[in-house]
């Protein structure tokens, strides 16, 4: 069971709401312990940039290079945010994105926020204009 509480910055707004969430936890889960997260609300990239990135500007790297779409996605992740080692079998090392488009760096959920995803798509465009690969902007 779960339920997310979204408060305003408006001090007056926020009582009401905190005024739920207090009910909801009293009576959430009778007899059971409870873990209560608070962390800023952000907005999250939306469903039709995640389309975008995919369906063009992944697919139109992919068609040009012959490379996979995970490939791609990894190598411009790591490129833009940063690599960092990971320990794999056989004492091997490998170079891994610091984060991802949904995923911190502790590899914990963490979506890029609308600004965010749209800055990495800027990235991702200025690389395909490095190579040749003409990437058109969102509608």
């Amino acid at each position: 069971m779960s339920q997310a509480f979204t408060l305003p910055p408006e001090l007056s707004d926020r009582e009401q709401i905190a005024a739920n969430l207090h009910a909801f936890v009293m009576k959430a889960l009778p007899g059971k312990r409870l873990k209560v997260t608070v962390e800023e609300s952000r907005k999250e990239r939306s469903s039709q940039q995640c389309r975008y990135l995919n369906g063009v500007a992944y697919k139109l790297l992919g068609d040009a290079t012959g490379y996979e779409r995970d490939d791609i996605s990894e190598y411009l992740c790591g490129s833009y945010f940063g690599w960092k080692d990971k320990r794999m079998p056989g004492q091997r090392i490998a170079q891994v994105p610091i984060r991802t488009t949904t995923t911190d760096a502790d590899g914990k959920r963490a979506v890029l926020s609308k600004q965010e995803f749209a800055e990495y798509v800027d990235f991702v465009q200025r690389f395909g204009a490095k190579h040749g690969v003409f990437i058109p902007d969102p509608e």
